[in-house]
This record gives C-alpha cells, sequence and structure tokens, in this order.
C-alpha cells in the first residue's frame, strides 16, 4: 500500500480478497486521515463528510501492480446508489486508484467495483461504515 497516503494505523485497517490471477488490496476512510499536502497532490477534498477508497491490484505471483480499468458504485442503506469515479495514481512501480464518495456521519455503504484488465473482469464487494471525524 502506498505509505504516502496513509499513516501505519490505517494501513493495518487494509484489507486483501484474491480475485481471479490477483491479490486486491483495499482500504476505506475518512478524507481528513490525509494531510492536507497530500490531499492537494491528489485533488481530494479535506473534509469530514468525503470518504476515501483505495483500491491496488497485484499480480498474485510476481505481486507487480497491475494497471486496470476500475468503475463501481456504492449502495446506502436507504437504497441510495453514488456512482464511484476512479483515478489512477502512479507512484514508482506502485499503480493504485482512488475514488472519492460523499456520507453522512455513520453511514454504512455496500461497495461494488468492477475490476478489469481486458481480458479478466471480476468484482470486489464490501462494505463499509464511515464516520464524520
Amino acid at each position: 500500500m502506498v505509505a504516502s497516503l496513509l499513516t501505519a494505523s490505517q494501513v493495518r485497517a487494509e484489507q486483501k480478497i484474491s480475485l481471479a490471477n490477483w491479490d486486491v488490496h483495499y482500504i476505506a476512510f475518512t478524507s481528513t486521515f490525509l494531510t492536507p499536502a497530500v490531499a492537494k497532490q491528489y485533488g481530494i477534498v479535506r473534509s469530514k463528510f468525503n470518504g476515501v477508497i483505495n483500491i491496488s491490484v497485484l499480480d498474485k505471483k510476481d505481486k507487480s501492480a497491475q494497471s486496470v480499468a476500475l468503475s463501481g458504485t456504492a449502495k446506502n442503506l436507504l437504497g441510495v446508489v453514488k456512482k464511484l469515479s476512479f483515478k489512477e495514481v502512479q507512484e514508482g512501480k506502485a499503480i493504485y486508484y482512488l475514488a472519492v464518495l460523499p456520507f453522512s456521519d455513520q453511514e454504512q455503504y455496500r461497495i461494488s467495483v468492477n475490476i478489469n484488465d481486458g481480458e479478466i473482469e471480476k468484482t470486489l464487494k464490501f462494505q463499509h461504515k464511515f464516520y464524520a471525524e
């Protein structure tokens, strides 16, 4: 995971799932965890009501970062669906994808992200509850 984005305590909250030939690492957090400089660098508005979804896709065998296409949605418990727009970020050999998700305090989302490398398409699904800090 990208060290410049998160401190060590947040990185430990990261989760991983194996899909096809990939290890998919993902984490969701409130944008206020980002320093002002990092948020500015990635064009993210720091707000206690903005969540960030960070996904990286690695080859299962050699652990190399994969360039893929991501699209997704986040659905809250009331059934409101928000489209996720992912931005690809490259730092050296690392590739990761960031999407901003506005939320209300204690709002829970079911997040579904389609991952496509041109040959394989898989869907990452997880839930996350956001808290305004």
